[in-house]
């Protein structure tokens, strides 16, 4: 659940040098046939109850990794940042890592950059096709200094599955975290002491190399930055209000919704218009929500620098149409039937009734997220009954509970649900006792306040 994270422009001017690819063919990458025209690696198919394999930190990485950071004082000094006032937004800091591959390549070696803007040849596939990926996770520091990765082979693993649907070559899961390891280390300085937030990680992988016709890019990157955040939820759990959006769809079968791709995003959303080294941001502006767009009008101006998080935010035209009219975010049913929950724009989707937690089967238009399995794991192990499932919409007007999972914002409860002029509200304070439990039971795990007894944290010491 990425909503609070609006990335403001970079100033810092140092330009993405060029990586040497020093490696054999990899079987994940894209091959050109005989004619000319390129091989696409068909969806890897996916068990019932979970979206990928499971992947113990103990069989393939020690529990504790003892390395010393990049920069030699990082361990001694913290960055000048007002902690107790740190929002959840975009922040630079010093350093990003880079790893290049040529399309039937292995990715190999990448190294730690100083962190600035990047340069892309304006025919990249990233830029003309959307060919990329992004993933999104979390370090915390705890009180002996010590720093936690969360689950960051699962990222590595989702990452992997993103890139064989989107014909992409993708770094191991051993290099993905190395990658992640680097690049915290690196940005120590950065990471918020205990309880004033985490470190965002945000891995990228895209197409930089240039393609005119439709293909797979020639070249890829592999990037990942970092930024301090506050906690998302400052004085504590905060209800939010959804409408459910009956007519535009965010996913289809048979489409990208069950991956993480950047286009996912930016469907029946904004659009950006450069005028006199000025950007304007346009949406649709139309007479009642749910109609189709008949007119445009900017709505901001601002100065940007294309930095590597200076991905323009899209906000959805359903989304953009609900927040209008107070809502804060729109659920989505399926785009078959229209009846049967799907997700919220950014995350997923639980109905609580009694001791039984429902969620959304994952079925190639869901995203599998990472909270999502971490809180049916955790759910599980504290007596509940999960299932996973198709849920019909009637079932949120009967619910005791109800609440959505991402990376932002951990657990965020329902207050209230608005569906065909229908109001439905969840208990006085709209925060309730299921949600608290599950919020207060991942998040001491995640910050090292509790045992891991799932075997989900990597610590770097």
């Amino acid at each position: 659940m990425e909503r609070g994270a609006v990335f403001a422009g970079l100033h810092s001017n140092h330009l993405l040098s060029p990586l040497s690819s020093r490696a054999s063919a990899s079987t994940l990458s894209p091959s050109p046939l005989a004619d000319g025209r390129h091989f696409c690696p068909p969806l890897l198919k996916l068990p019932s109850q979970s979206h990928f394999a499971s992947y113990s930190n103990k069989q393939h990485f020690s529990s504790s990794i003892h390395v010393a950071s990049p920069t030699s004082n990082a361990t001694s000094e913290s960055a000048d940042i007002d902690w107790d006032n740190l929002g959840f937004g975009f922040m630079p800091t010093d350093y990003m890592y880079v790893m290049k591959c040529s399309q039937g390549e292995n990715f190999s070696e990448g190294q730690l950059l100083r962190f600035g803007n990047i340069e892309l040849n304006p025919s990249a596939g990233i830029l003309n096709y959307g060919q990329g990926l992004f993933e999104g996770l979390k370090a915390y520091r705890k009180h002996d200094r010590n720093i936690l990765l969360f689950r960051p082979e699962e990222n590595a693993m989702r990452l992997r599955m993103g890139a064989e649907r989107m014909c992409m070559p993708s770094p191991t899961v051993e290099q993905f975290v190395e990658a992640v390891r680097e690049t915290v280390l690196a940005n120590e300085k950065w990471i918020p002491p205990p309880g004033k937030g985490s470190m965002y990680i945000r891995p990228l992988l895209m197409g930089s190399g240039a393609v005119l016709g439709l293909a797979p890019a020639p070249e890829y990157t592999f990037l990942i930055y970092v930024s301090p955040v506050g906690n998302y939820f400052k004085e504590g759990l905060a209800p939010i209000n959804l409408v459910v959006e009956t007519e535009m769809h965010r996913a289809t079968p048979g489409g990208t919704g069950g991956v993480k791709t950047i286009g996912n995003y930016a469907a029946e959303g904004a659009f950006c218009v450069r005028r006199s080294k000025k950007w304007l941001l346009i949406h649709c502006e139309s007479a009642e929500y749910g109609d189709s767009c008949s007119s445009f009008r900017s709505v901001r101006i601002a100065e940007i620098s294309l930095g590597p998080s200076a991905r323009l935010w899209l906000v959805l035209k359903a989304q953009s149409a609900a927040k209008a009219k107070g809502y804060s975010d729109v659920l989505y049913l399926d785009s078959v039937h229209k009846r049967f929950l799907e997700e919220v724009s950014s995350c997923n989707v639980f109905v609580v009734k009694g001791n039984v937690i429902s969620t959304p089967a994952i079925k190639g238009t869901i995203l599998p997220g990472i909270t999502r399995k971490s809180i049916i794991d955790v759910a599980r192990s504290q007596g509940f009954q999960v299932e996973e499932r198709m849920v019909p919409v009637e079932e949120l007007l009967d619910a005791d509970e109800v609440f959505c999972t991402g990376t932002a914002v951990v657990i965020s409860p329902v207050g209230s649900i608005t569906y065909i002029g229908k109001r439905v509200s969840y208990g006085s304070s709209g925060v309730g006792l299921v949600s608290q439990q599950l919020y207060s039971a991942l998040t001491r795990l995640q910050m090292g306040l509790t045992e891991d007894t799932m075997d989900w944290i990597l610590e770097l010491k």
